[in-house]
C-alpha cells in the first residue's frame, strides 16, 4: 500500500489489487521447497514427513509419471512400520491399506478413478481416523478436502524439487517447525 495512504482512502479496485497482492505474496510465504538429489533423500523426505502425521490427515501428491510420489510415500510408511515393509504402487488396486501403531494409512492412486464418486467404493469414508495419503488428487474432484497438505513433485535437471503448500492453520503450524 503506498505510503501516508490508509486503506479506506484507496479506490475499491486498488485495494482488491493490494490484498491479492498480499494473499498471493502470504500464500508464496508459506509454501516450504527442498531438492531432493537422488531416490534415497525422496524416500528420506517421506520418513520426515511422518514425523509430522496426525489423524484425520490427508496429503495430496502432485506430479507428473515417475516424478516420486510412490518413492516418497515407501519413505514414509517405512519410517513408520520398518525397512521390511514391502509398499508397492497401488496403480492397479487404486488403494493400499497399512495398519501402524498410531493409525492407519490409506494410500490412493487416482489415475485411474473413472468418477469422485468412485472414491467412496474404495473406503474413502473410513479414512477420517487415519491418513490418507492421495497419488493424483486432481481426480478426486470435490472429494479432496480443503483442509490438507499439497505436495507438488517434479524434476528440474537430475534431481527432484519438492513443494508443501498448507492447505490449513495447522498445516501451517506444523510445517513452520518441519525440517529436513
Amino acid at each position: 500500500m503506498p505510503q501516508g495512504m490508509s486503506s479506506s482512502q484507496m479506490p475499491h479496485s486498488q485495494q482488491k489489487g493490494w490484498r491479492f497482492a498480499a494473499l498471493f505474496y502470504m500464500a508464496r510465504c508459506m509454501e516450504k521447497t527442498f531438492h531432493l538429489p537422488s531416490d534415497k533423500k525422496t524416500r528420506s523426505f517421506g520418513a520426515a514427513l511422518a514425523t509430522i502425521l496426525q489423524p484425520g490427515d490427508v496429503l495430496a501428491l502432485h506430479g507428473g509419471l515417475g516424478a516420486g510420489k510412490t518413492t516418497m510415500t515407501r519413505g514414509l510408511i517405512q519410517f513408520l512400520l520398518g525397512e521390511e515393509e514391502e509398499v508397492p504402487s497401488p496403480t492397479y488396486t487404486l488403494v493400499q491399506i497399512y495398519e501402524t501403531d498410531a493409525f492407519p494409512i490409506w494410500h490412493f492412486d487416482l489415475y485411474r478413478l473413472e468418477s469422485p464418486e468412485d472414491l467412496h467404493e474404495l473406503g474413502w469414508d473410513e479414512t477420517d481416523q487415519g491418513v490418507a495419503i492421495l497419488e493424483w488428487p486432481d481426480k478426486a474432484g470435490d472429494q479432496l478436502p480443503a483442509w490438507r497438505l499439497d505436495v507438488h513433485l517434479e524434476f528440474d535437471g537430475d534431481q527432484r524439487i519438492v513443494r508443501l503448500v498448507p492447505c490449513g492453520e495447522d498445516w501451517q503450524t506444523r510445517l513452520d517447525d518441519f525440517r529436513f
